[in-house]
């Protein structure tokens, strides 16, 4: 299916043209047929030889409905510009070129109507004037009469020609439906309308709005039930919950919802300045009144009255409420930074200077330093591949330059950490990537190169002795002081005597040296298998006092020796509080 979209000034023919073209009236209620004017959005549909079907999106062209116009040109790719020959070039013509034109509406057809009342050379010529400087430029115009039919047929076949170029967006697209109506059906409850610009709808599917989750029923497109929809088309959705006019269905999860987002601005010919602090916001369906604060000439962030699912290169309008003049807006960032510091917005605008619209991985990496793989999927800039010089670990994008600095600042931390806490653990990854700033601890791998090396989850310098030489030169104390009688562990003042302050013991218990049951209590490293293998020449089973003599220790040191051999395993605890050794 393709979505044209109706355009032009009040009173030149529009709805007349559709019918024309369609043979239905897209006037549906009872005050725009007994007033011959539009006031909501009309639709009716046909069939076009090798377009196939379109649906016309009608359009009000009175000034005092400019909303509900834009509403409706908003979410459509192609148009229909409408001009009456026995009328000047008019002021509703003018905005509705400019709309599109800020829009980025680049497909179109100009019919100049009432042909029969006058000559449409004029008119004609006017209007492909102001078209030659807008996006519909080189769009083809067809005269026609829709009270005769003159020329309804060659605008069939403009139509057509046009149409057959159109680009098709990916079916797999995520769906966003800007709801342009919403009533309620009896037995049936909410049904919302809307042009679906890409992407498939289903019954069951589930769709989300800001008033949370809502389950499609049914869909219907041309007046019909079907079991799928497929961008472009208009479609009617019954849909379980409220939904209201104005509002946003979208697939869950696929979509960045944001009420601040980095813009360019362009003028159009409605006139020139910078746009109020309060304008309105036209984007789809929606129409909301905004914060305009601007950043850079041409650029400017704004913040909305609710959050809206946004992407890099969405088309949107400006409006100034109170002179009716409009600006086109690009999203340039629908997740910006922060202007938190003094002159933050500046720097922001410098930043974005070439910044134009496009979904470019590389550029985004670049300005955002580090970057979630999820949020770039669901602002809509592809991943894949993965531009040269950028780190991917772990679900983020780490930019070349950051990723450079990071490798540099790690070193002095982890150099840092090894002289100001030598007994301490080597940092992890996870406490590196905190004090580097980055968000996960793969990033901080991924950056770790000489002279730093990760062994077991820490990160150390290469080349260095893990254990420090005052912890090397305590645990040989304690080894001289253990030569005769192994399990002898000394008291705390002896500990304290020999070097072995609580930080060294756990210095050289980390690196393997030592062997501490409980604190207090310490031995060599291989302690528990030498006593073992000597409580192996005991009868078994034995008592404590049968070990703390063949040990020759004292209660102190052996029951916690004998409580950690029955932790690991080799000796086992029976009722009667004796051991037998276990043969591990």
């Amino acid at each position: 299916m393709h979505v044209v979209a109706t355009a032009g000034h009040v009173d030149h023919g529009k709805s007349a043209l559709v019918t024309a073209l369609t043979g239905a009236q897209p006037d549906r209620l009872e005050e725009e047929q007994r007033r011959g004017l539009s006031i909501e959005l009309g639709y009716a549909w046909t069939t076009l030889p090798g377009a196939g079907e379109v649906a016309f999106v009608d359009v009000p062209g009175h000034e005092r409905f400019i909303s509900t116009t834009l509403a409706g040109l908003g979410p459509v790719p192609a148009v229909l510009l409408v001009v009456a020959a026995d009328d000047p070039w008019m002021p509703q013509a003018a905005e509705h070129l400019a709309a599109l034109d800020a829009l980025g509406v680049e497909h179109g057809v100009l019919a100049v109507t009432r042909a029969d009342l006058a000559d449409p050379a004029p008119a004609r010529e006017r209007a492909l004037a102001e078209l030659a400087v807008t996006s519909l430029r080189g769009a083809p115009a067809v005269t026609v009469s829709a009270r005769t039919g003159e020329g309804v047929a060659e605008l069939r076949a403009a139509l057509a020609a046009m149409l057959t170029g159109l680009p098709r967006p990916p079916a797999h697209e995520p769906v966003r439906l800007w709801v342009d109506r919403s009533f309620s059906m009896p037995g049936a409850g909410t049904v919302v309308t809307g042009t679906l610009p890409a992407g498939r709808v289903r019954p069951g599917d589930g769709l989300a709005s800001s008033r949370g989750g809502h389950r499609v029923r049914a869909v219907q497109s041309l007046g019909r039930p079907v079991e799928e929809a497929q961008g472009p088309a208009r479609v009617a959705l019954n849909v379980s919950g409220r939904v209201e006019r104005g509002e946003v269905l979208v697939g869950p999860g696929a979509w960045h919802h944001t009420e601040v987002l980095d813009v360019r601005l362009g003028e159009v010919r409605l006139g020139s300045g910078e746009p109020p602090q309060r304008p309105l916001l036209h984007l789809g369906s929606t129409v909301l009144s905004v914060h305009h604060r601007p950043l850079a000439p041409g650029l400017a962030r704004l913040t909305t009255e609710r959050s809206l699912p946004l992407r890099v290169g969405d088309r949107a309008l400006l409006r100034d409420p109170g002179t009716r003049r409009l600006w086109a807006v690009t999203v340039l960032d629908p997740a910006p930074p922060p202007l938190r510091r003094r002159l933050a917005a500046r720097l922001r605008g410098e930043a974005l200077t070439t910044a134009h619209g496009e979904a470019d991985v590389a550029a985004e990496v670049a300005r955002r330093g580090v970057v979630a793989v999820e949020l770039l999927a669901r602002i809509g800039v592809p991943v894949a591949p993965v531009p040269h010089g950028v780190v991917a670990a772990g679900g983020w994008l780490l930019s070349a330059d950051r990723a450079a600095a990071a490798a540099r600042e790690a070193v002095e931390v982890v150099s840092e950490h090894a002289a100001s806490a030598p007994l301490e653990p080597a940092l992890t990854l996870a406490a590196l990537a905190e004090r580097l700033g980055l968000p996960a601890p793969e990033l901080a791998a991924a950056v770790v190169g000489e002279p730093l090396r990760v062994a077991a989850g820490r990160v150390r310098l290469a080349g260095t002795d893990d254990v420090p030489a005052d912890v090397r030169a305590a645990v040989a104390a304690l080894g001289e002081r253990l030569a005769g009688a192994p399990f002898a562990a000394p008291a705390a003042d002896e500990l304290t005597a020999l070097g072995l302050t609580p930080k060294v013991q756990g210095a050289a218990v980390r690196a393997g040296l030592l062997l501490c049951p409980v604190p207090g209590v310490v031995l060599l490293a291989g302690a528990d298998e030498a006593a073992a293998e000597r409580l192996a020449e005991l009868p078994q089973p034995f008592t404590v006092s049968d070990a703390r003599r063949h040990l020759a220790t004292s209660r102190r040191v052996v029951l916690p020796l004998l409580a950690h051999l029955d932790r690991t395993g080799r000796t086992r605890r029976l009722p009667d509080d004796r051991r037998r050794l276990t043969g591990r």
